[in-house]
């Protein structure tokens, strides 16, 4: 079972889509703080999929979830995502985005999960030095929402060393698009 975290939001929906549409069983855990109910309303009607409301912050939520769900595989899209009200709200953003995720690596590791999709962005690399932008760019962020996202890109190569946590990470620019459903 794909647990996706963030799933009820605008890229975690499309990605759960898209796995319930290959046959994937998935579990969506969100705060619905950006999310929606009725996307997961929609999305049960294209196969397997459970829901469960709760937040990276809250420990038991996090236990209860992977007590109650077989999870092999974790995708991660939980996150606060405005740059200006990371400027402006930073401590918000610091929590959420790094504390959350220390929370849910927690306990991956304590159900012996060790692979992650982790949803970062383009803004870990600030100004560009050159263009196009590739993975091998210096990586400068100039704002905190990129500053968490690039602190737990360090935190999974750190977990990856210590405890062989695997993470792929996605690092878009600008998502944009729709879905007729």
């Amino acid at each position: 079972m794909i647990l996706v975290a963030g799933g009820a939001g605008y890229i975690g929906s499309h990605c759960v889509m898209a796995l319930l549409e290959r046959g994937e069983e998935v579990v969506v855990f969100d705060n619905l703080s950006t999310g929606h109910k009725e996307t997961i309303d929609t999305l049960s009607k294209f196969g397997k999929l459970s829901f469960v409301q709760g937040d990276l912050l809250n420990n038991d939520d996090l236990k209860k979830l992977f007590d109650n769900f077989n999870i092999d595989k974790v995708i991660h899209f939980a996150a606060f995502s405005q740059v200006g009200e990371s400027v402006k709200d930073p401590q918000k953003y610091y929590i959420n985005n790094v504390c959350g995720t220390l929370n849910l690596l927690s306990a991956m590791l304590e159900h012996d999960i060790k692979k992650i999709v982790f949803s970062s962005t383009a803004a870990t690399y600030g100004e560009p030095e050159y263009i196009p932008i590739d993975e091998k760019h210096p990586q400068c962020p100039i704002n905190p929402y990129g500053q968490t996202k690039l602190m737990v890109e360090k935190i999974m190569d750190d977990y990856d060393k210590a405890y062989g946590l695997k993470s792929v990470r996605l690092r878009y620019f600008n998502v944009a698009g729709a879905d007729s459903e």
